[in-house]
């Protein structure tokens, strides 16, 4: 094994330009870390937000990637040895220490989750994040397979909006998905969106109760802060609206529960950071599971090698994809 890597290094805060595909060393591998040679990573939008400077936490120079994928290269835990198949995501990896734009990647053991699968890389690289994101969302609104229930999802051409609607169609939930793109539509109805509706950005009641009058059971809100009170406003009264991605961003100023929220209406979120590790192991790999049997689609919209870092922010931040953006270190 070589004794440097290429890695996409975040230098400072500001755009896709800040990232710089350098040479460091491999990270020497040390008690309770195991080192991991990346095949592929997810892009996340938080990742962009980071690397704007909305994250005070971060220092830089730093190694963006809160998810990776790849092979167990020197291993510390004897219960995931050298070249097991493994998945991480989340714990401040990326953050507090360099994450997964790299050819080899310094990771805690608890965060490592092993994975038996016959997938490509590019493919298992677009499911750990996203896919344990939807399935804990639609677990924290209620939804179970076979049951009752309608699903708006904002922000439906996300990664985790399209697995989200993977996922409830293949329970046979009745969906609707927004999006603010026209030429997004038809890639919301392949993906099992039983109504695909146009977000202008202001408010959509309109449209959702011509399809539902009394509103939709359960909001799943991609979107975030610019459009959680209006997805409070529109889901049926004692309806739930869970809040799990940051695309308008991560605060809400001024907002008040007792006025915003209709009384017994629920509001609740998400965070992915609740199934790292050895709590979504299990869950990850059924979801490989259900892919591997095209029972769930994996959405990957593009693939960049780690050389097009710049270009794969670029074309995340301008919102081209449908669905997940995946890096691979070739």
């Amino acid at each position: 094994m070589s004794t440097t890597m290429r890695a996409a290094v975040c230098v400072g805060a500001g755009g896709p330009e800040v990232l710089e595909v350098r040479e460091l060393p491999v990270p020497e591998v040390r008690d309770g870390w195991s080192l991991v040679q990346v095949k592929g990573v997810g892009l996340n939008r938080s990742e962009l937000r980071t690397r704007q400077g909305h994250s005070p936490s971060v220092t830089f120079p730093r190694v963006l990637g809160i998810e990776c994928v790849g092979v167990v290269a020197a291993s510390t835990d004897p219960e995931v040895p050298d070249g097991t198949t493994v998945a991480a995501v989340m714990g401040e990896i990326g953050r507090a220490f360099d994450g997964g734009y790299a050819e080899y990647a310094l990771l805690p053991n608890s965060l490592l989750m092993p994975l038996t699968t016959t997938l490509p890389w590019d493919v298992l690289a677009a499911l750990p994040e996203t896919y344990l994101t939807a399935q804990g969302s639609l677990e924290a609104l209620g939804i179970v397979p076979g049951g009752p229930g309608r699903l708006l999802i904002r922000g439906g051409t996300s990664s985790v909006g399209m697995a989200a609607l993977s996922i409830a169609s293949g329970h046979g939930i009745e969906t609707a998905a927004t999006t603010r793109r026209p030429s997004k539509t038809a890639a919301l109805s392949a993906a099992g969106a039983g109504h695909v509706l146009l977000d202008d950005g202001g408010s959509s009641a309109a449209r959702v109760r011509g399809i539902w009058p009394e509103g939709p059971d359960h909001v799943l809100d991609l979107v975030g802060t610019s459009t959680v009170v209006d997805s409070l406003r529109l889901v049926r009264r004692g309806g739930t609206v869970c809040v799990a991605g940051s695309l308008s961003g991560w605060t809400l100023p001024d907002f008040e529960p007792i006025a915003t929220i209709p009384s017994g209406t629920k509001l609740t979120a998400f965070h992915s950071d609740d199934l790292r590790g050895s709590a979504g192991t299990a869950v990850l790999q059924r979801v490989v599971r259900e892919v591997e049997a095209g029972t769930y689609r994996p959405n990957v919209d593009r693939v960049f090698a780690l050389d097009d870092i710049v270009a794969a922010h670029r074309y995340m931040e301008n919102n081209e994809a449908v669905g997940k953006v995946v890096v691979v270190p070739r």
